[in-house]
């Protein structure tokens, strides 16, 4: 009975033992190992083995984190008062660094990445800051990933994905905006104005050069008329002249076809 107990005794403490041994190291960590306080080495993913109560393993992830960079309240460099939220993508290269480095590093490129958004944002016009943000997010992402280098950090992606504007500022932007597409639409209209008129003037110039061609226009719009079953179409005394025109014109197309035909009798 004694041997019996004595062995379930020796069983359960190797397996506490071996709970306190046996680490996994997955795919996307590595396992930094501390021994006594002291960094022995960096462990690849797999089934690893610790001294009990003598070494310790941190396991940083290398996957890339998203962090949001919290809204925060921002004065432009016109002195407008904007929030502005914006997202910051990062991953770590050095694990030991990102271990020994830095207390918390997820917490420090935050608090970095906050500082920066708010420095950079503040040296530039709204204008701009609508217009031109893929610059501001270059720069930002320049200087948060410069200051968390020596941390064994490396800052992929910073995105600012939201501006909010206090409401005079939108009424404001929005009457520009009006104010731009009538210009544009007046714009449109000068030049189809203008269009108009230059054609209208090569027509002007081919009709009096063929003072015929004018008439026989008047023909066509009287033609257009009576297809529109009206019961009466006043002519006016011009166009009475111009249909005598077209009838003596064409007599004397007639008279000039024969005079051919007569020589040759």
């Amino acid at each position: 009975m004694v041997d019996l107990v004595t062995t379930f005794i020796v069983v359960i403490i190797i397996l506490i033992v071996l709970g306190l041994s046996i680490r996994i190291v997955n795919q996307y960590e590595r396992g930094v190992v501390f021994r006594l306080g002291k960094v022995i080495g960096i462990k690849e993913p797999g089934l690893r083995l610790l001294i009990p109560l003598v070494d310790r393993m941190v396991k940083p992830t290398l996957q890339i984190v998203t962090m949001p960079i919290q809204s925060q309240k921002i004065i432009t460099e016109d002195n407008v008062s904007i929030d502005v939220a914006a997202v910051a993508y990062f991953k770590i290269v050095d694990p030991y660094k990102a271990v020994v480095e830095v207390e918390n590093y997820t917490r420090a490129v935050n608090q970095i990445a906050q500082t920066t958004v708010r420095s950079v944002v503040g040296q530039f016009n709204l204008d701009e800051i609508l217009s031109v943000t893929p610059k501001i997010n270059e720069r930002i992402k320049e200087i948060i990933d410069k200051h968390s280098e020596p941390w064994g950090i490396n800052v992929t992606t910073v995105e600012i994905k939201d501006i909010t504007l206090p409401e005079n500022m939108k009424r404001v932007i929005g009457l520009q905006a009006e104010a731009e597409r009538e210009k544009r639409a007046k714009i449109i209209a000068a030049d189809g104005e203008y269009l108009s008129a230059a054609k209208l003037g090569d027509a002007a110039d081919i009709i009096s050069e063929h003072p015929i061609a004018l008439q026989l226009r008047i023909m066509q719009v009287l033609n257009q008329i009576a297809v529109e079953k009206n019961s009466t179409i006043i002519f006016p005394a011009p166009l009475m002249n111009s249909i005598t025109d077209i009838s003596n014109f064409l007599k004397t197309e007639n008279m000039e076809a024969k005079e051919p035909k007569d020589s040759n009798k």
